[in-house]
């Protein structure tokens, strides 16, 4: 169960596997369609934990990059918490909850995506369980302990949701958010950003904590106060510390080259999370780590 600032809450996703070229068509569902996707998303998470039918079920009918939903604060699901918290119905039972476009197809602001983050093969439909305290904690432990190896959602209900998003969907999916944190971290680690994973779960799990990454050949940075600084290196400190000294001058121009592209990749990574980043300049006369310090 991952909890909320304001209360133990369930916050998980409908993963959306895509099929390969092919972008959804619509970015949130209508008010009818999405009612419809609770409806099932519910009834398939009752076959796994049923006291989901004694809790309230809040869907944001609109899909999102899974680093959106990896933010400090968690706070794309924390929008959902305070549409739930203004909606009509409180104290009369269990109710389905279901936000999308409005009448006029517009999306509203909560549920807008980040138009820099389009074009992944994985999006993410974010949903909340909400209700009384103890049997929230029963359904997030259980939840907790069966998505990952058998969270997949019913075929009726992926195809309500391939035909209402107008997408080419390869698998739907149910996972808590400490599933999708640990499946992104699997990636990264894959994709040879393992370190900086450590960075991003910090953020999420501790922000109050400081985490250096300080292991060459990988960029210097420091997380400390909810926001990282990178040290910029001018190219004779860059090569003070992490170059070979008998390396010709070609080679040492590729690399350094090769390396400003990771700090960018990395700034890219931690600032779709929600990161903050800031780039500090680092001369070869000071100590790089004094100077992320101060």
């Amino acid at each position: 169960m991952t909890r909320s600032p304001t209360g133990p809450v369930v916050m998980g996703v409908m993963a959306l596997e895509l099929a390969a070229g092919h972008t959804p068509q619509r970015a949130a569902l209508s008010a009818t369609e999405a009612s419809a996707l609770a409806e099932k998303l519910g009834r398939d998470l009752a076959t796994h934990a049923p006291q989901v039918r004694d809790l309230d079920l809040v869907l944001a009918a609109a899909h999102f990059d899974p680093a959106e939903a990896l933010r400090p604060g968690w706070s794309l699901h924390q929008r959902l918490r305070e549409l739930h918290q203004r909606a009509p119905g409180r104290g009369e039972g269990a109710r389905l909850i279901a936000f999308g476009a409005d009448d006029t197809g517009d999306i509203p602001m909560p549920l807008q995506a980040d138009e820099g983050l389009r074009g992944g093969l994985l999006r993410v439909v974010p949903f909340l369980l909400s209700g009384d305290d103890h049997t929230v904690e029963a359904v997030g432990e259980r939840l907790e302990s069966v998505l990952l190896e058998t969270g997949m959602a019913q075929a009726d209900t992926a195809l309500l949701a391939q035909t209402a998003f107008g997408a080419q969907i390869e698998h739907a999916r149910y996972m808590t958010l400490h599933d999708l944190a640990a499946m992104t971290a699997m990636q990264y680690d894959h994709g040879g950003l393992g370190p900086l994973w450590l960075v991003i779960e910090t953020a999420l799990m501790a922000p109050a904590e400081e985490y250096w990454l300080d292991a060459p050949p990988e960029p210097l940075l420091r997380y400390a106060g909810g926001e990282v600084h990178i040290a910029l290196f001018e190219p004779a400190a860059w090569r003070a510390r992490y170059a070979s000294q008998d390396v010709s001058d070609e080679r040492l121009e590729r690399a350094y080259q090769h390396f400003q592209a990771r700090q960018q990749q990395i700034a890219a990574v931690l600032e779709a999370h929600g990161v903050p980043v800031t780039f500090a300049h680092c001369p070869g006369n000071t100590d790089a780590r004094e100077t992320l310090q101060s």
